[in-house]
């Protein structure tokens, strides 16, 4: 991995982590493009600088939610399902659907849910807009939405806004309370792969993962801030446009190598 790739791939990260449209898939895609083979640097690299795009969104919610000790209590609610699920099926999930085939469907006919969504929330927008709000009924059910994003390309954030919009919540608070419950999931995601983690890495290969952090905090952290912005705005309609475009993409290199 050239130092490029790194910036790029640290780019990449903190755009797509927190937005609909598939963190993982755009990973699968980028590696395609560059030529970055499934080495062990390259997987640990892309779980490192995950850690930088979760202390983004720490920095930018921790003074207005993360001093309220109940959402702790909620975030480890809604984490249970997808942690218990994931923990038996991490195995069946990373052999048998880390492919382009895979990734292309969710991605396809995840972007037409978030057209569907988007048209319906319209008509009727919802009411509850305080994540103060969120029963731990609500954040439980948003973890089992979150349990669907195991599939590569779903995506996470996708998974979880729409499960918080089914459950009652305004189009910004499902998606903060997206944001929030990242911070458990991918901890847990990325401590867990580290574990697992054997080999060695050198001292060029530490300033490639410091520069990575970096640069997937700082673009995380715009990246959120603009989506907020944008979201209440436009909503998801974008996204779901931008989801099929990408996942026909993907099928192109599934059909044609």
């Amino acid at each position: 991995m050239t130092l490029l790739d790194a910036i790029l791939t640290a780019i990449v990260e903190g755009l797509t982590e927190f937005l609909p449209v598939s963190s993982t898939g755009h990973m699968i895609l980028l590696n395609s493009v560059l030529g970055n083979g499934e080495d062990e640097f390259t997987k640990t690299f892309e779980i490192f600088i995950q850690l930088g795009a979760i202390l983004a969104i720490v920095a930018l919610y921790a003074r207005r939610f993360l001093l309220k000790w109940e959402i702790y209590l909620k975030l480890f609610v809604a984490f249970l399902p997808s942690g218990v699920l994931g923990f038996f099926l991490y195995k069946i999930i990373k052999t048998y659907l880390f492919n382009h085939w895979v990734v292309a469907v969710s991605l396809i006919l995840g972007g037409i849910v978030l057209i569907w969504l988007d048209r319906r929330m319209t008509l009727h927008e919802q009411a509850a807009d305080e994540l103060d709000h969120v029963s731990y009924r609500t954040a439980f059910s948003i973890g089992v939405f979150q349990c669907i994003s195991m599939v590569p390309g779903v995506s996470r954030a996708a998974a979880t806004i729409i499960g918080g919009m089914a459950n009652g919540l305004s189009k910004k608070s499902a998606a903060e309370f997206s944001f929030l419950l990242a911070i458990p999931t991918m901890a847990a995601a990325s401590g867990y792969d580290f574990l697992k983690f054997e080999g060695t890495i050198t001292g060029g290969q530490w300033q490639l993962l410091a520069i990575g952090f970096v640069v997937a905090f700082v673009t995380a952290l715009v990246a959120v801030k603009w989506f907020v912005a944008l979201l209440e705005r436009h909503g998801f309609s974008g996204f779901g446009y931008y989801r099929i475009a990408i996942g026909l993409l993907f099928l192109a290199f599934a059909i044609f190598g």
